[in-house]
């Protein structure tokens, strides 16, 4: 269906909005250049999908329309921008009196004030809301719905007894709002890729990218034939495009104002602390026997931690290793196959380095891209991790090792004994959102296929996380752009027989600092998940304290 899909007779734009737009067949990667059309045209677009996609990727991108943010005029103040100096949160009181019990859902009203310290009486702020007690290690994500008049509510689950203490976090502005998705609208190329071309002793280097504006003539084009993933690179000047030997990160256009660069501080106005007006604290108790609760955690957080421990509350299990012999027991005669980004690589890192009997074989492939293998022969383990396709923004790739997961799934043979981990989000931040939307999309039609012709194999999938921010982290990968894919994804594989591990709330529930890499804590506890009901789920059913979602 694919094929005949690339088969799609090519409608010439000359706008880059436009849904429906298809890249040619590209180039084999041989000598030959590609057949050149007859006229000059821009063939691709950052914001195409597959025609059978078109309405759900407009369904997607409607259920993650972020409320409307403030315009900036060319000499705005930074003082009449929301800050978090004069912004408050305040513990509302407990729903129907009393002192507050385990099971209960605690709210907390958050309003928002500039720099002079005047409400804001719009939203789309960006925040983040966290309850915890540093010593008990506890922590659980908070939920916060945007009013769009300045004021938020933070809503969060009770689920520990003793002390719990409020945090919220400012992130983002509404007004640096505004400069990001304008930044996504204007300069969607803003981080660009080069690629090394070779023949003999001659060399050229280009720029490429998943859209270039220029005529067929002038491109070498790599979409892929299998999934329609469009790439492109400038023709060099001599060699042909089957020269190509390297994919690259070439850099980052920065074109920002001054005034516009204040947005992003972060010491005044992002990632940076909201005070309480009253007490930031509240002393929980265990809930009275034979009392039913009913479904007060509307929140529904995955989980929480307890001890340093993640407990699940999503229908998974977790499952402590205490030692190196207990996980190799646990993935004795599996296959796991790790493909993604970074944040993926850690797992193969993290295994690698736990377990003493699982081996790397050395590839002789670059540290940051791999592939990579290892072995455990005693235990019959085998662990593979392999980065995801283009775009992506490491130093040197070999062409030759650029895979599309969905191609990875398609020749996987699956199983029981197989399992599949798959995390993709950080290298599409700069993009507009159908570029994910698309990715995505040819991933799940790949994992639905697989799970057809081999029902046993367990697919997880990992989330986005919340991360430290500077200046050009914010342009680059800010939150706000992980918080809107990681809403794409659940939303896409919401009725796939699929795992998440939900690496977002397991960052911000955790009392370690937020990283694109979180600690090995954190990371651990990722891999402690195990995919069953768990225990804790099913003890707090028997209580009342949640209730089925069945």
């Amino acid at each position: 269906k694919r094929q005949i899909l690339l088969a799609f007779k090519i409608t010439t734009q000359n706008s880059m909005s436009v849904l429906t737009t298809k890249a040619p067949t590209p180039n084999a990667t041989t000598s030959k250049r590609p057949t050149e059309p007859p006229e000059p045209a821009n063939i691709c677009s950052f914001h195409s999908v597959l025609p059978e996609d078109v309405l759900e990727a407009e369904l997607l991108k409607e259920s993650i329309a972020w409320p409307e943010t403030p315009s900036l005029p060319p000499n705005f103040s930074l003082n009449d921008t929301s800050g978090s100096a004069h912004s408050t949160f305040t513990i509302l009181p407990r729903n129907g009196g009393g002192s507050w019990r385990v099971g209960d859902q605690l709210e907390v009203l958050i309003q928002i004030a500039d720099f002079h310290g005047r409400r804001k009486s719009s939203g789309g702020d960006v925040l983040l809301a966290r309850l915890h007690n540093p010593t008990l290690f506890a922590g659980v994500a908070g939920r916060v719905l945007d009013h769009r008049n300045g004021s938020y509510t933070a809503a969060f689950s009770l689920l520990w007894e003793g002390s719990a203490q409020v945090e919220v976090t400012l992130v983002h502005s509404s007004e640096a709002v505004t400069v990001l998705q304008k930044l996504t609208q204007e300069q969607p190329d803003r981080v660009f890729f080069r690629s090394l071309f070779r023949s003999g002793s001659a060399t050229e280097t280009t720029t490429c990218n998943v859209c270039l504006q220029a005529p067929l003539e002038k491109l070498c084009n790599y979409t892929d034939l299998h999934t329609g993933e469009p790439w492109f690179c400038y023709k060099p000047k001599k060699l042909n495009c089957g020269t190509r030997i390297t994919h690259a990160k070439g850099g980052f256009r920065q074109n920002l104002r001054r005034m516009q660069e204040k947005l992003f501080n972060s010491a005044v106005n992002m990632k940076v602390y909201i005070p309480a007006s009253g007490p930031a604290n509240i002393t929980v108790s265990t809930k009275p026997k034979g009392t039913k609760v009913g479904n007060v955690l509307r929140t529904k957080p995955s989980g929480y931690y307890y001890n340093g421990v993640w407990r699940s509350l999503d229908g998974t299990t977790v499952r402590q290793f205490e030692t190196a012999t207990k996980m190799s027991r646990c993935l004795k005669g599996k296959v796991l196959h790790l493909y993604g980004d970074s944040t993926i690589r850690q797992w193969f890192e993290y295994l690698t380095k736990t377990l003493p009997g699982l081996k790397t074989f050395d590839l002789k492939t670059p540290k940051q891209n791999g592939p990579f293998l290892a072995l455990d022969y005693p235990n019959n383990i085998l662990v593979s991790f392999r980065c995801h396709g283009p775009p992506i923004r490491f130093s040197s790739v070999p062409a030759n090792q650029l895979r599309y997961i969905a191609n990875e799934l398609d020749a996987l043979l699956g199983g029981t004994n197989t399992v599949v981990v798959i995390g993709i989000w950080s290298h599409f931040s700069t993009f507009p959102v159908e570029v994910y939307i698309r990715r995505l999309l040819t991933i799940r039609r790949a994992v639905e296929q697989l799970l057809t012709r081999a029902p046993g194999t367990l697919v997880i999938i990992r989330t986005a996380n919340p991360k430290a921010l500077s200046l050009y982290e914010a342009q680059t990968n800010s939150d706000w752009y992980s918080l809107q894919h990681d809403k794409v994804l659940r939303a896409i594989f919401k009725k796939v027989k699929v795992r998440l591990v939900d690496a977002w709330e397991m960052t911000l529930a955790h009392h370690l600092p937020h990283n694109l890499h979180p600690q090995p804590p954190i990371i651990q506890n990722m891999i402690d998940v195990r995919h069953q009901r768990s225990r804790i789920m099913s003890v707090l059913l028997l209580l009342g304290i949640i209730q089925s979602t069945k």
